[in-house]
C-alpha cells in the first residue's frame, strides 16, 4: 500500500447500528461524537503482530548478545475492501536495557482466503545495552477517524533474552590446559622408550659381557696365562666403561680404583699390571680363581 493513498477511517465503518453511509453521516451531525462507542480493531478485522515469525507463521522468542543490534518488526493488516488507513506510531522501542535507534516501514498487499488484503511493517532497530531477561514494549498506533477519535492499536510486548558476550578465555585456557596434557603424554611416552631403549642396551650389553667372560672360562686351561689375563682385562674395561660411561679405549682401571670407584678391584688390577710388565706361569686353578673374583666384581651370573 503506497503511503499517499492512505486516507481518514470511513465513519460508517465504526458505526455498527446504521444501516447506511448517509445514516452515519446524519448520526455524526446530529449526536455526539464522544457517545459513539468505538469498535475494536479486530471487529474491523485490523489484526497486529509483532516479532520475527518462522515459515509457520509462529512468533520465535528472541536471543541477542549484549551490544548487538537487532530488528523488531510489528505488521498491521487489514481487508483492503473495509478501508484505507492511516497509521501513525505513537510509542517508542525504548525500555530497560533496550534503547531504539531507529524506525522504518514498509506496505505490502496480498491475497489471504481468497480475499486482497493491506499490510504495513514498522521495523524497530533496536540495540541491547544490558544482559538479562528484558522485554521489548508494547507498541502504540493511531488510527485517526472523522469522529474526532482515534482508534487505538496495541501489539504484544514480546520477551528477550540478553547474553553476555561469548568470552574465549575459557576455550583458550581449555586448548591450553589440553595441549599441556597432550605435551606431557608425549614427553612421557618419550621417556619411557627412551628408558626401555636404555635398559634394552644396557641388558644387551651385559649380555656381551657374559658371553665374553664365558669364552675366557672355556680357555682357562688351553690359553697362555699372561694373554688370558690381559683378555680378562680388556673384558673389565668393557664393564667400567659401560658402566661410568667411558670410552672404552680410554678406559685405566688404576685411575678408578685410585679415585675409589671400583671398590674390592686391588687384587684383580695388580693380576693385570703383572702380567702386562712382568707374566710368569700360573696354573689353571688361579686363573680359575680369577675369573670367579671378576664375576663377582662384575655382578655377572653364570647361568
Amino acid at each position: 500500500m503506497e503511503n499517499d493513498s492512505l486516507s481518514m477511517l470511513n465513519p460508517a465503518a465504526i458505526v455498527n447500528d446504521v444501516d447506511s453511509v448517509e445514516s452515519a453521516d446524519s448520526l455524526v451531525a446530529t449526536e455526539n461524537l464522544d457517545e459513539i462507542p468505538m469498535p475494536s480493531p479486530e471487529q474491523l478485522g485490523i489484526h497486529i503482530t509483532s516479532g520475527m515469525k518462522d515459515a509457520a507463521g509462529i512468533v520465535q522468542p528472541l536471543a541477542v548478545t549484549v551490544g548487538d543490534t537487532f530488528e523488531f518488526p510489528v505488521t498491521i493488516s487489514w481487508n483492503v475492501n473495509s478501508s484505507v488507513l492511516l497509521i501513525m506510531p505513537m510509542s517508542s522501542a525504548t525500555a530497560k536495557g533496550l534503547d531504539q535507534v531507529s524506525v522504518s516501514q514498509e506496505s505490502a498487499r496480498m491475497v489471504k482466503d481468497g480475499q486482497e488484503m493491506a499490510s504495513i511493517t514498522f521495523t524497530y532497530k533496536i540495540v541491547a545495552q544490558d544482559t538479562g531477561d528484558l522485554n521489548v514494549p508494547a507498541m502504540r498506533f493511531e488510527i485517526p477517524t472523522q469522529l474526532g477519535r482515534p482508534l487505538d492499536l496495541r501489539s504484544d510486548s514480546v520477551p528477550v533474552r540478553v547474553n553476555p558476550p561469548v568470552s574465549v578465555v575459557p576455550f583458550v585456557v581449555g586448548a591450553v590446559v589440553a595441549i599441556c596434557v597432550i605435551v606431557a603424554g608425549l614427553l612421557r611416552m618419550k621417556r619411557r622408550a627412551a628408558a626401555k631403549a636404555a635398559t634394552a642396551a644396557k641388558n644387551a650389553a651385559a649380555e656381551e659381557l657374559r658371553e665374553q667372560m664365558l669364552v675366557l672360562k672355556r680357555r682357562i686351561n688351553t690359553a697362555d696365562c699372561r694373554e688370558w689375563l690381559l683378555d680378562l682385562e680388556k673384558v673389565c674395561k668393557a664393564y667400567a666403561a659401560e658402566r661410568f660411561a667411558l670410552d672404552a679405549d680410554k678406559v685405566k682401571l688404576e685411575e678408578l680404583l685410585k679415585n675409589g670407584d671400583l671398590e674390592g678391584w686391588e687384587t684383580l688390577v695388580e693380576k693385570f699390571a703383572d702380567a702386562r710388565y712382568s707374566g710368569g706361569k700360573r696354573d689353571a686353578f688361579e686363573n680359575r680363581e680369577t675369573w670367579k673374583g671378576a664375576m663377582k666384581l662384575m655382578g655377572i651370573e653364570e647361568e
